[in-house]
Formats: C-alpha cells, sequence, structure tokens
C-alpha cells in the first residue's frame, strides 16, 4: 500500500478504532459505534480480588478501554470441594459492583443488553464460568447460575472433571456422559458452551454435540505454539464449520518459549483468520483490562501463584515466573485501538476489524441466546 493510499485508508477507519464514547460524539449515533468485546477479561488489575471494590482507577480503565463488554469469570476452578460457594460470592461481588456504579457497568443477560452497554458507553458484565465443577453432580444447579446471570459455561479446566478431560490430561478420554448431557441441557435453555482449557477429544465431541454454535473463548493456535492450551486447526476448523467463534489470548502460550508480544498476537489472528474465516475469530484476552506496573511486588506474587498453580496440578506447560500473563507492548488499558491499529498497518480492512473486535462474538452470543 502506498503512503497515500495507506492515508486515506486511515482516516476512513479512524473512527472504528476511537473508544465508542469517543466514537458516537463523532457520529452522533450509537449505531455506527462498534462492539469492542473482550471474550475473556474484566474489570481492575492484576493485584485487585474481590475483597475490595473496584477503585476509581479501574473504573476510569474501563472508559479508557473502549470495550463496550467483557466475559468476566465468575466460577472457582479446578476443585469441586469449595467451587459452588466461591462462585456463588463471585456473583454477587459483581452484582454490588454494578450496582455501586450503574453510570460505568451494566449486567449483559440478552443481545439486545450488548446493544444498550454500547450505545449507553458502559461496559457490559457477561458472567461466565471457566469450569463445570460449581455444579457438581446436580446438573439442575445450571438453572440457578441462569437465574443469577450466567450465560456462558466453560466445559472443563485443565484437569479432568465430571463433564470431561481437560487439556492437561494425557488420557484425552473426550466428554462424558454427563458432559453430553449438560451440552444438551446447555443448548435447551440457550446458554453459551465454552471449550477453553478443554483437551481435544472434548473439544471436538462437545462441537459434534451441540445444536448451537460454540465458542472457545480463549486460547491460541497450536499450528504456531504447540503448547496444551492452544487448538489445532482441526478443531478451530471445524468450530468455525459449525457456526462457532474462537478468540485469541493475550498469554505466554503465543510462544513456546520465551515472553509474547503484540506480533505473536497478529500472528495467532492472523493464523486463525486463515484456517477459520473472518467472521469465526476475536479477542479474549485473558487478563485484566488495567494495566499492570511490573515491580518488585508484582513479581513475587505473580512467581508464588505460578508455583501454586503448579502444586495445585493446573498449571499448563509455558506457565513460567519470568514469563508474564500479558504483552508487554499491550500492557494498556486502551490495548483494543492499539490492536486495530497493527491490524491497520497489516491491510486488514476496517470491515474485518470491526469483526475481530467484537462483532464476531457479539454474533455468537445473540444467535445461541435467541
Amino acid at each position: 500500500m502506498n503512503p497515500s493510499s495507506r492515508r486515506k485508508f486511515l482516516a476512513r477507519v479512524s473512527l472504528a478504532l476511537l473508544p465508542a464514547s469517543i466514537a458516537r460524539a463523532y457520529e452522533g449515533a450509537c449505531t455506527d459505534a462498534p462492539q469492542r468485546i473482550d471474550s475473556l477479561g474484566g474489570p481492575g488489575g492484576y493485584a485487585d480480588d474481590m475483597s475490595t471494590a473496584l477503585s476509581a482507577a479501574a473504573l476510569d480503565d474501563t472508559r479508557k478501554s473502549g470495550l463496550s463488554a467483557v466475559n468476566v469469570t465468575v466460577s472457582g476452578v479446578g476443585s469441586y470441594a469449595r467451587n459452588y460457594d466461591e462462585t456463588i460470592r463471585n456473583i454477587a461481588y459483581w452484582s454490588a459492583q454494578i450496582a455501586a456504579h450503574p453510570d460505568r457497568l451494566m449486567p449483559v443477560r440478552t443481545g439486545a443488553d450488548l446493544d444498550t452497554a454500547r450505545c449507553a458507553g458502559k461496559l457490559g458484565l457477561i458472567y461466565g464460568f471457566q469450569d463445570a465443577t460449581p455444579l457438581g453432580e446436580d446438573i439442575d444447579r445450571v438453572d440457578t447460575f441462569r437465574d443469577l446471570g450466567v450465560r456462558i459455561f466453560q466445559l472443563t479446566y485443565n484437569r479432568r472433571n465430571l463433564v470431561g478431560d481437560g487439556c492437561l490430561e494425557s488420557g484425552n478420554a473426550g466428554l462424558s456422559e454427563f458432559g453430553r448431557k449438560l451440552v444438551a441441557k446447555l443448548n435447551e435453555r440457550k446458554l453459551l458452551v465454552d471449550l477453553s482449557h478443554a483437551g481435544e477429544r472434548t473439544t471436538l465431541e462437545a462441537i459434534d454435540a451441540s445444536k448451537s454454535p460454540i465458542a472457545i473463548s480463549h486460547t491460541g493456535c497450536a499450528a504456531l505454539a504447540s503448547l496444551p492450551r492452544n487448538k489445532t486447526d482441526n478443531e478451530l476448523r471445524k468450530l468455525a464449520d459449525k457456526g462457532g467463534y474462537v478468540g485469541i489470548y493475550l498469554m505466554p502460550f503465543l510462544r513456546s518459549k520465551g515472553q509474547p508480544t503484540a506480533a505473536d498476537l497478529i500472528a495467532h489472528l492472523e493464523h486463525a483468520i486463515d484456517v477459520c474465516g473472518e467472521d469465526h475469530v476475536g479477542i479474549g484476552s485473558d487478563g485484566a483490562i488495567s494495566p499492570i506496573a511490573v515491580t518488585p511486588e508484582f513479581k513475587k506474587k505473580f512467581a508464588n501463584e505460578v508455583n501454586e498453580r503448579r502444586k495445585r496440578g493446573i498449571s499448563a506447560p509455558g506457565e513460567d515466573p519470568n514469563v508474564y500473563t500479558f504483552l508487554p507492548d499491550l500492557n494498556r488499558a486502551d490495548r483494543f485501538a492499539r490492536i486495530a491499529e497493527l491490524l491497520v498497518v497489516r491491510g486488514h480492512s476496517a470491515a474485518r476489524i470491526d469483526k475481530v473486535l467484537g462483532a464476531n462474538f457479539a454474533r455468537t452470543l445473540k444467535e445461541v441466546w435467541g
């Protein structure tokens, strides 16, 4: 692309790269503001937990992010012993934050809510699970959690549970009979099935079993980094063939060794687009919206958490105390705008960029939720 053409192209898509609230000021109509949705993430920063309310800085970062919605994890992971109670507490926490900050946050339970959040310049919170363990052996708990606002159900974490095998299980046993009943229940209740962290057979069998499109909300491409947390081209292609969605994360697993950067993210996005088509790919950062200050305290806490995950048996290959769970050159609240700029430079169209930065996930959610 010559300099003159590139300048015209950048001018044509510039509004699409702005945070939604700013874009509306120029466009004068919310229908022109693009969806910006992170299919796995959440407000706050690395040091924040659910013992304290969201800070003013964290809330300001939600505005800077330009995001209109995010899939925020409310479930516990990796244990049956405490995950039901923990999940109830997490839902209560996020519901309290929404109630305390109605000018910045709102719940998302329907497709219409996605559009309302976008038009209002708020961050819509979509409650999601990252493990089916809070359900225990009681499939009817799906209705309990649906009534509490949960709309996305990830089947497994890294290990085996009653639903199926996670990606770290060498047996790769696939989806259980209980898991098949759960997929059918989620389809019936118009809830999104998420296959992040699932083993290869679990992934393929759940795609086959589901009557609705399925998501892999946060993963990478195994063809570029052969690690258990990443999905093969076969998994990605079958997901897309069933109308599903894959979100690429900003995690260490984008590279087989060493700290990934934005260039690795772009490579995984482009590979996923090549395999799935541009209508089925997005971003599930798997991180907090607020940037992380890399202080000595952060380094110590991060190393301790990696070691603790190893002790619990839920740490995946690629997790390293010296490789951080964010991309240093995208360690900013407005990372989606920067990703858009990088995609423009790579020659991607404004329409494709809008799809990747939110429209594809919005379409999937609306199709599944009805």
